[in-house]
């Protein structure tokens, strides 16, 4: 498979989880991507040490990437991330605001030096808003942007979502910015200098339950393992086990009430004649369609959602999720070994994108110390003499 990015050089001042999520994906589809790191290393290595040792965050998100190590507080280090930003496509970090700026290192500095130079910005809060200056990370603003108040039960209290939906959700809406930022560059020759936080970020995913609020007057409910929107869409217990159906439509409610449930009185009760309804009455119609799937094995309901092409599931583990039928693993090198983890999901033409190694610490400092660092370096260097010293140094 031709990786659309061949040719891309990156320059990533990161840690955690927001930019590396984007530049994994940067090189997943083909960029060289230098990731700069302090001495002690991105902080995310540290996390846990699940994944053979190593942080399992850090092994899902920094595959494919050249690691050197710099202090840019020496005039040595400054002069050589310089010169990689003279060839650098694109330059993206998420240091504390203003950190790169004390550094001369501004998306402001650098666009002036460098006009094709697409730079990336990630902060806790949008520049321009009081909290800018804070620093913030993931479940702090997952309690902050409101999305912890409607995540959990009724009776839980506000919750974190299960993973860190800030961090990653910010750095998939980096990649594609900066997928944008590289069309428009190739149209009109000028880089773009990008910014995003991620209270924006949550914000954006936060619009339903805010429209809600805001122009109807509801506070969103914490409704657990159901659909605060739709109904019936939620987990139902059956003589054996749970199941977790889903309606999407009025045809489909009239089908799982009539064909699935047997129940014409459900099909046919003003209470339950639109979803909407459904919504306001929605403890009824789960305890009428609780009653009657409590009587039935699992096996013969999903039969019966089978048959009639209603959507549902079953609540898994993880450890379920290991061994599940619809998982779809590859492995990834890394410095302790080969470790597997679950496919990134887009296939291109049949294919899923080769796994490329886990840096360890430092590992790339020699290689592109003699690249950038030298006193020969040229600034001329063209875009298939950088795909040629990055398949040089691929870390695969």
């Amino acid at each position: 498979m031709t990786n659309a990015l061949d040719g891309i050089l990156v320059v990533a001042l990161e840690q955690a989880v927001a930019v590396p999520t984007a530049t994994c994906k940067l090189a997943d589809a083909g960029a060289r991507v230098i990731k700069l790191e302090r001495a002690e290393g991105d902080f995310a290595r540290g996390y846990d040490d699940y994944a053979r040792g190593l942080s399992s965050y850090f092994v899902w998100i920094n595959r494919g990437k050249e690691s050197c190590r710099v202090d840019l507080k020496q005039p040595d280090d400054r002069a050589m991330v310089e010169a990689m930003l003279a060839e650098a496509d694109v330059f993206i970090q998420n240091l504390a605001p203003g950190a790169t700026t004390r550094l001369g290192l501004g998306a402001t500095e650098l666009r002036q030096r460098y006009s094709k130079l697409i730079t990336c910005d990630i902060s806790g809060y949008a520049p321009g808003t009081p909290h800018h200056s804070r620093k913030a990370y993931d479940l702090l603003v997952q309690a902050e942007s409101g999305l912890s108040a409607i995540t959990g039960t009724e009776d839980s209290g506000p919750s974190r979502i299960g993973v860190s939906i800030a961090d990653i959700a910010t750095g998939q809406a980096a990649y594609a910015a900066i997928l944008e930022a590289l069309l428009r560059r190739a149209r009109t020759g000028q880089g773009s200098a990008i910014q995003l936080s991620l209270f924006d970020t949550l914000g954006d995913l936060m619009n339903v339950p805010y429209l809600t609020r805001r122009y109807g007057g509801i506070e969103p409910p914490r409704v657990g393992l159901a659909h605060p929107s739709i109904a019936p869409y939620g987990v139902f217990a059956t003589a054996d086990g749970n199941i977790l159906i889903s309606i999407q439509s009025e045809r489909e409610w009239q089908i799982l009430a009539r064909e699935v449930l047997g129940s014409e009185a459900l099909a046919s009760d003003p209470r339950y004649a639109s979803n909407v309804l459904r919504v306001r009455e929605r403890k009824a119609l789960d305890a009428a369609i609780g009653a009657i799937l409590s009587a039935r094995p699992f096996a013969e309901v999903a039969a019966a959602l089978d048959r009639h092409a209603i959507a549902y599931g079953t609540v898994s583990s993880v450890g379920d999720l290991i061994t599940h039928v619809a998982a779809t693993t590859l492995t990834v090198e890394t410095p302790a070994g080969p470790v597997e983890v679950l496919a990134p999901p887009v296939i291109v033409d049949g294919e899923r994108i080769a796994m490329r190694r886990v840096p360890a610490l430092g590992e790339h400092d020699e290689a592109l110390r003699a690249e950038f660092g030298g006193p020969s370096h040229g600034s001329g260097t063209s875009p298939s003499s950088r795909a040629s010293a990055a398949q040089t140094r691929d870390p695969s």
